[in-house]
């Protein structure tokens, strides 16, 4: 980890200077929660905010891991990825740098989305339950954030890149189970919702709320994160050497 922490701190340090860019990454996240957890009459449930609340805790996961790629990108864009390979940590040192911060900065995000939800009226749970959310959030980010890292390899230009994230966030926001359940889904939308990866951390957070523990949920998220890890690690040693 001595020779990882060096890479988080430094984007940490370049986030927190951008104060637009902090404060711009959380206003999807609490509008979503405002304009459709409090305004819209959803009958299937007595309290929406519960329901809604893991979804958008997710997608701010999705948002913070998909950065993990930018990042990686203006790096190579800018030169700085020359500098980190002719130092004498190993090289996949600078994936996990990229790929903790992403999580850890979505951690912070979901923190103060999670907060905001409180307030407005969401219920609070024990603290093993917000102990077990996060890890759930933790892995999924990690799962992401080693993805978008993997797509930033692949390609050479930031507006490709900006591109795919565009393309792939709202369709997969909107075929998860974030906003309705299953049974109120339109018959062709279920099957589609029930293999979308966001609808499995959803639905994980969603039973962790409802006091069970989703162990299968939880391997299933550590053993893909693992793998997409190592197709990442990977590919760098092929698109580096």
């Amino acid at each position: 980890m001595s020779a990882i922490v060096p890479y988080i701190r430094r984007d940490f340090l370049r986030w927190g200077r951008g104060r637009v860019a902090v404060v711009s990454t959380l206003v999807m996240p609490a509008a979503w929660l405002i304009f459709v957890g409090l305004a819209l009459p959803i009958r299937f449930t007595d309290n929406y905010l519960d329901f809604i609340t893991p979804g958008i805790l997710v997608m701010t996961m999705l948002s913070a891991g998909l950065a993990g790629g930018t990042l990686l990108m203006f790096d190579k864009i800018l030169g700085f990825m020359n500098k980190f390979l002719a130092l004498p940590a190993p090289r996949e040192n600078i994936l996990f740098g990229k790929i903790l911060f992403a999580s850890g900065r979505g951690i912070l995000q979901a923190t103060i989305i999670l907060a905001i939800a409180i307030l407005i009226g969401a219920s609070v749970y024990s603290p093993l339950q917000y102990a077990v959310t996060y890890l759930i959030l933790f892995l999924f980010g990690i799962l992401v954030a080693a993805f978008a890292t993997t797509v930033a390899l692949y390609l050479d230009d930031h507006d490709s890149l900006s591109a795919f994230n565009t393309m792939i966030t709202m369709p997969l926001f909107f075929t998860s189970s974030a906003l309705m359940p299953y049974d109120v889904m339109p018959p062709w939308l279920r099957p589609i919702a029930s293999v979308n990866p966001l609808s499995f951390a959803i639905d994980a957070v969603r039973a962790v709320d409802a006091g069970m523990m989703p162990s299968v949920q939880i391997a299933a998220l550590g053993l893909l994160s693992a793998g997409v890890i190592g197709i990442c690690i990977h590919v760098f040693r092929r698109t580096t050497v």
